[in-house]
């Protein structure tokens, strides 16, 4: 079975269908790889929205806040693959950082991003090893802003959250809508952090199998670029507790040890 074709597997059927009607919408991008302003891409977010909200998945109405339109803008680089792919293959990413498609659709592919530079041609080690470090340290520059903009987020949230006992005129509805934005924006910033972790995983079997591959000196700022990210990603830990990527959905929660009853001793 082909790469593509084990990443179908498990696919919604509805979601298959879907797809290849949003191949050309999820080709447009903007600067750094967002999504450009287009119709296209808005049909995207309103699908998106409309799907997760059919999963259960929070997904409120309101109209996104600047700060969390900026959020989600930051968030793109890491719901995105690292590794390039076909233009399929990309385009199911891009449904699913969308939420057109669930994020638990697809297995983390920890050998991807490996592959992927060693398949390019290249004329020296030299380049792979400088690509991974550059892709290293990029990701650890955009984490401080994101984790400081993700900070003023969640304090809207509380401001949100405070006045609502106080809105005389809110109904049902509207007090769902913005409980249902606070876990959205909780959820974002969770699948954010889970991504980085897995970026992380992928960086160091790249660069394990490079120094069996391909030992040289350029390994050392590889690896200090890696511990880079590592030190950055530490930032995002502040804002959830550990398991909010169980409670939103995105892994399995962790087992639950059985208990076995007390022993009562019979004198």
């Amino acid at each position: 079975m082909t790469r593509l074709g084990s990443r179908l597997v498990g696919l919604p059927p509805r979601a298959l269908l879907l797809a290849p009607l949003l191949l050309s919408a999820c080709a447009q991008e903007g600067d750094f790889g967002r999504p450009a302003p287009s119709a296209w891409n808005q049909l995207i977010e309103t699908t998106g929205t409309l799907a997760a909200r059919e999963r259960g998945t929070p997904a409120s109405v309101y109209p996104l806040t600047d700060d969390e339109g900026v959020l989600r803008d930051r968030a793109w680089r890491f719901l995105m693959p690292a590794d390039s792919r076909a233009a399929f293959e990309d385009a199911l990413a891009n449904l699913t950082r969308a939420r057109v498609l669930p994020p638990r659709w697809r297995q983390p592919d920890i050998p991807a991003y490996h592959g992927d530079l060693i398949s390019e041609p290249f004329r020296s080690p030299h380049s792979r090893y400088r690509k991974l470090s550059e892709d290293a340290v990029a990701d650890g520059r955009l984490i401080p802003p994101f984790a400081a903009l993700a900070g003023r987020v969640f304090e809207a949230d509380a401001v949100r959250l405070r006045a609502l006992p106080f809105a005389k005129s809110l109904n049902d509805g509207d007090v769902r809508q913005a409980a249902m934005r606070v876990a959205e924006n909780r959820c974002l910033v969770a699948w954010m952090r889970l991504e980085t972790s897995l970026r992380i995983v992928r960086y160091r079997y790249a660069l394990e199998h490079f120094l069996v591959e391909m030992p040289g000196r350029e390994a050392a700022p590889a690896e200090q670029a890696v511990a880079f990210l590592e030190g950055r990603r530490g930032l995002l830990d502040p804002l959830l507790p550990p398991d909010a990527a169980a409670r939103c959905g995105l892994v399995d929660p962790p087992e639950q040890a059985v208990v076995a009853p007390p022993v009562i001793a019979k004198y």
